[in-house]
């Protein structure tokens, strides 16, 4: 047999041996080494000095070396803290009032939770356990169709390795030579967008036959008002906010306060007033921040990220950092006979400047006339929101909103600073990932849920975690190799190339393939054995790579969701009551596929809802 007949036939037997049962990490190294005696053998050499043992350790010297996979265990720790922390009860309860009024309100907050939850955490298996334990019973006991409810949960719970910060976004980062901050804001737009489709289906499905989702009961959604919360409202106002306002200002009737138990004091009315406010400051605070990203931060000289910095930001992966190293000194312009190194260069140079050398505009240019007609709309309708909001808003309504604060606000400040200071350049993803994890510990000992035997078993479980991404990518290291070494992924490529196939045409059968990949294989195995195959081949066809893997990202949410090895199926499946039945959960799952096809179709027309923001945020 040819060697490139033995490099087929080692592709073929690993999916076999997977499907098995064997664990993907070691069936990975077995058959590499395996394979690699026959492809390093040469006559007359003994079988103890083949190559194939340096490659080995060649190999898992790389992979253990490689400084992208440190950010791994920190935010699978960030995750497990949360988890264990049992951080997303009130947050649940909280939405779900707040969503009352919606058709589908137990569903429509179940996907908001997980949404939101596989932000924090970036865990499948934890987000679709968590959410069975407390939304599954409770749809099921408002009379809601089981394939309704248990879709929801198993869908929305994989956003969470889509929308960063995400382990499998990293992965990919590392096999593809890519930067992780570039594919973290490619992924962003296009996670929250399949979350949008998720809801529209939901909610459609709801209007059209409202027996799968039947409306709450009085009781159900009936919004617990504090007693002295509706004493103030009929001592001052029937609007909320004017009451505060009022107490505020004139607190004689407010002080004089006394409901079950409760004596109104002037900062328990400023507590009250300021989660009454919370809303107006972030909206405020966002756009002030975006105001000042464009118009003040890239056009004046604020000091640049030192070099290192850039360059970990702006290079590519595991690629060598010679090439941004080299880039930089270009960029900076230092020479010998300028008698300037390249750190004091860059150091003198603006960031204006520095992201105009690198994006190709002048550096003086400000942002373009449509910036300020969008931001100028988007202030006019948030400004129009947030005043019919406060001017309706009752006593309901800001116990609803206190609920919201009290339960999403400090998991939703942390999410957002870890994956700002990321995008913005501040920080590296690995930094970013201990800041995360740090703040995921204080938020559990602040809501006091988390004791040492959780710390235990987050800890417990993020080696477990770790050690197996870390084995898998010394497995993939090594069978790659020797697939390539006796001409696997040669005879692969001519093989595509002979087909005279055209850019769209080479993109719907990489992605069918790696769709029908994910009905028998986890998206594990395929990141670090298929799409290394496919890789190569982009260039070719001239296909972004940061497009083609966040098209690989979402197609991999059908590796989740698809029959016989959809684990969210069997995540759900271990919580759930003996009476749901796996057929059950995987005809609730199916729509949900044909939903990431849509999605994929859209990304591929519109290929700027994935390229736009880290293309403006680094360059092309």
């Amino acid at each position: 047999m040819s060697d490139p007949a033995l490099g087929l036939l080692m592709l073929g037997l690993i999916v076999v041996v997977i499907i098995m049962g064997f664990p993907t990490a070691f069936t990975l190294m077995g058959l590499g080494m395996f394979f690699g005696l026959f492809a390093y053998h040469r006559s007359g050499e003994s079988w103890a000095d083949n190559h194939i043992f340096d490659l080995m350790v060649q190999r898992t010297y790389g992979a253990m070396t490689n400084d992208v996979l440190i950010s791994i265990p920190l935010f699978v720790l960030m995750g497990y803290v949360m988890e264990r922390g049992a951080l997303v009860d009130k947050m649940f309860y909280s939405i779900q009032l707040a969503f009352r009024r919606v058709p589908a309100s137990l569903a429509v907050a179940t996907l908001f939770v997980c949404t939101f939850w596989g932000i924090a955490s970036g865990l499948v298996g934890a987000v679709v356990v968590l959410m069975g334990v407390i939304a599954f019973n409770p749809m099921l006991k408002a009379g809601y169709d089981v394939k309704l409810a248990s879709g929801v949960i198993t869908a929305g719970g994989t956003l969470g390795i889509l929308i960063p910060p995400s382990v499998m976004i990293i992965v990919y980062a590392a096999v593809a030579g890519q930067s992780v901050v570039k594919l973290y804001a490619a992924t962003m737009f296009p996670g929250f967008f399949l979350s949008l489709l998720y809801l529209i289906y939901i909610i459609g499905w709801a209007l059209l036959n409202p027996k799968i989702a039947p409306k709450l009961s009085e009781e159900q959604t009936r919004v617990p008002v504090r007693p002295w919360i509706a004493e103030l409202q009929r001592s001052y106002s029937a609007r909320m906010l004017p009451a505060f306002l009022g107490a505020v200002i004139s607190p004689a009737r407010a002080l004089a306060i006394t409901a079950a138990d409760v004596r109104v004091s002037y900062g328990l009315l400023l507590k009250n007033l300021g989660f009454a406010l919370v809303p107006l400051v972030m909206a405020v605070g966002t756009l002030w921040g975006a105001w000042w990203y464009v118009v003040i931060y890239q056009q004046q000289g604020v000091e640049p990220p030192p070099p290192a910095a850039v360059t970990q930001q702006l290079g590519a992966g595991t690629q060598s950092a010679e090439p941004a190293e080299e880039k930089l000194q270009e960029l900076g312009g230092a020479s010998a006979d300028e008698g300037k190194s390249e750190p004091e260069t860059l150091q003198q140079m603006g960031s204006a400047e520095l992201r105009a050398q690198i994006q190709g505009v002048p550096a003086d240019a400000g942002p373009p006339h449509q910036f300020y007609v969008y931001f100028g709309f988007t202030c006019a309708i948030i400004g129009l929101i947030l005043f019919y909001y406060y001017w309706t808003m009752g006593a309901e309504q800001f116990e609803v909103l206190r609920l919201l604060v009290a339960s999403v606000m400090p998991l939703g400040i942390l999410s957002v600073l870890v994956l700002a200071v990321i995008l913005l350049g501040i920080t590296t993803a690995t930094e970013s990932a201990a800041v995360g994890a740090a703040g995921a510990f204080l938020l559990a000992f602040q809501a006091r849920t988390l004791d040492w035997k959780k710390t235990k078993e987050a800890v417990f479980l993020t080696a477990k975690t770790t050690s197996m991404v870390c084995w898998l990518f010394v497995g993939s290291a090594l069978f790659s190799a020797v697939f390539a070494i006796l001409g696997g992924q040669a005879l692969l490529e001519s093989w595509v190339l002979s087909m005279n196939l055209t850019p769209t045409q080479f993109m719907i059968l990489s992605q069918a393939i790696i769709f029908i990949l994910g009905w028998p294989l986890e998206w594990t195995e395929i990141i670090v054995i298929f799409v290394p195959i496919f890789l190569p081949m982009l260039k070719h066809f001239g296909i972004d790579p940061i497009l083609w893997g966040v098209l690989v990202f979402v197609n991999l949410q059908a590796a989740f969701l698809s029959p016989p090895v959809a684990m969210s199926a069997f995540y759900l499946k271990g919580v759930a009551p003996k009476h749901v039945t796996l057929n059950q959960i995987f005809a609730g799952m199916m729509p949900y596929m044909l939903i990431v096809i849509v999605c994929m179709v859209l990304m591929y027309l519109w290929p700027g809802m994935t390229l736009w923001l880290p293309n403006y945020l680094y360059g092309n």
